[in-house]
């Protein structure tokens, strides 16, 4: 009788609760991302057949231009209706857990679904990923809003739905699920990672029955890196950093070149469905967001000159494409970019005499990871994401080395996270109210955080903020004047859901200024 009882209070109902909404907006999130992907296939196979017909028979290439200006206008009409589709999504769905903003999830579902099909199919350099983890994200919310879920529990169907769109697009649920701790949701609390983490094997599940069991940029190699090479990780790491801050700068930079095209922001789009045409005409096997050309890369690598060019063209076509504000992410734009600046470097040193043919192959797979480690400063995610991708476990050292290398490189020079730094972009604009309901703000402590080690008194909390809880481990205790907090707790503190972002930026600035008047006690 005693023991039922101890089960019973061991039995925690709230995660079996979440757990199993995971799994439903894993299910949804995983149907509808696959469909997009599929539809994405076929329509990019269409316009590289259409392309590769019209090379030998050029007045197809009208057909070509009236298709794009008509998928260009419709996407015009779809943004004005609701801005919110523009771009990846990421920092949108990012914004909305923070509480910078809210958005109507079914707007932004079937506009992103149609948006995103009809500006990725025509070959531009955009990827899948971003509008799916916005799908996902919108699948999520609206579960959340059927089952009457506000606040946390809200966020964490967002959250939820957010890794299975990953997960879905590449078959990578762990990666999906590290994404959304590491980079959207900045929270690795239990209920957090496990919604997540089910909502991403029920998604991959799915997609793996649309697509079968091969990886996504399943690339075989024979040999592994020896150790005696591993200096070349040091130069590559670099190499790749310097490249991976450039790219951050160019990005940010695109919206002021289209500013001064005077072209109203939504008809922007037409510019890279546009110019794609001669990029289509002349080489349309490197249309898409990069997949194919990570593939061909793997199987044959062509000439160093080639490479080069490749790379040229797929880094300005992708900026011209992205910062145009179609909806399209650079997840696989990045990762290709990566690979090509590994064969790059990896063929050089091929032609210097310092490196094995078979080793190129190699390169070409750490760069993909190394790069995003550093564009989206989320190393993990760029860890497990190529490794599930690629779908071998074999290169992970060399991988990790590479990416921290790179990482190190763009934190160095001052580079911020890439959706971040689009985010805050994003904040300066105009946003669509919030709901004025109460709600919980949950604020973590890192190691080395200014609030570590610090007394709840201590701190100049916000007037409108009252701390309620510190989740610590798996208890949680009622703070008073005189508890200490540690590193690795969770701050829960109730507000207004429209102050949510306030509310973090004040504690943030508070904990700043103890920092500060702390070190200048020390001098």
């Amino acid at each position: 009788m005693q023991d039922n009882r101890r089960r019973e209070s061991r039995f925690n109902k709230t995660r079996f609760f979440f757990i199993i909404k995971g799994l439903v907006v894993g299910v949804l999130a995983g149907i509808v991302v696959s469909l997009f992907r599929l539809l994405i296939e076929k329509g990019l196979a269409f316009s590289i057949n259409l392309y590769q017909r019209a090379q030998q028979a050029p007045s197809l290439l009208l057909v070509v231009l009236a298709i794009s200006v008509v998928c260009g206008l419709i996407v015009a009409h779809l943004l004005k209706r609701e801005p919110n589709i523009s771009g990846s999504g990421i920092p949108q769905v990012e914004g909305q857990l923070a509480g910078e903003f809210d958005l109507k999830w079914w707007s932004i579902l079937w506009r992103k679904f149609v948006g995103g099909l009809l500006s990725l199919a025509p070959g531009l350099f955009l990827g899948r990923e971003g509008p799916s983890i916005q799908l996902g994200a919108a699948v999520g919310q609206g579960v959340a809003e059927t089952l009457h879920n506000k606040g946390t529990d809200r966020r964490l169907l967002i959250a939820g739905g957010a890794a299975a769109g990953l997960s879905a697009a590449f078959n990578a649920p762990i990666a999906g699920t590290l994404f959304v701790l590491e980079e959207i949701y900045h929270n690795f609390s239990p209920l957090v990672w496990l919604t997540a983490l089910t909502s991403a094997l029920a998604a991959n599940f799915v997609s793996l029955n649309f697509f079968g069991l091969t990886p996504v940029l399943h690339i075989a190699y024979t040999k592994s890196l020896p150790i005696n090479q591993y200096w070349h990780l040091i130069i590559l790491g670099i190499i790749l950093g310097l490249a991976g801050y450039l790219y951050q700068k160019v990005l940010l930079w695109m919206p002021q070149v289209y500013a001064r095209l005077k072209l109203p922001q939504r008809y922007r789009g037409l510019v890279p469905l546009i110019l794609v045409i001669p990029i289509g005409y002349f080489w349309p096997t490197i249309l898409g967001g990069g997949n194919t050309v990570i593939t061909q890369l793997g199987q044959q690598i062509p000439s160093l000159k080639i490479v080069i060019a490749l790379l040229v063209i797929r880094f300005v076509f992708s900026m011209i494409s992205y910062g145009s504000g179609l909806p399209g992410g650079i997840f696989l734009p990045i990762l290709s970019l990566g690979a090509l600046i590994g064969a790059v470097y990896g063929l050089t040193m091929m032609h210097l005499g310092l490196l094995a043919p078979n080793y190129v192959v190699n390169l070409m797979i750490f760069s993909m990871g190394g790069y995003f480690a550093g564009i989206g400063k989320a190393p993990f995610t760029a860890i497990l994401l190529v490794t599930e991708m690629v779908g071998s476990l074999t290169h992970l050292m060399p991988l990790a080395i590479l990416s921290l290398i790179a990482y190190v490189v763009v934190d160095l020079m001052g580079g911020a996270p890439i959706y971040e730094s689009l985010l805050q972009r994003l904040i300066g604009k105009s946003a669509p109210q919030t709901e004025g309901y109460s709600d919980r703000l949950e604020v973590p402590v890192f190691v080395g955080a200014p609030l570590e080690d610090r007394q709840v008194r201590e701190l100049d909390w916000p007037k409108a903020s009252l701390l309620i809880a510190i989740r610590r481990g798996e208890t949680e205790l009622i703070p008073h004047g005189d508890t200490l907090i540690r590193a690795g707790d969770t701050l829960v503190v109730l507000t207004k859901h429209q102050l949510r972002a306030s509310v973090r930026r004040q504690i943030e600035l508070a904990a700043q200024q103890l920092q500060e008047i702390d070190e200048n006690l020390v001098k």
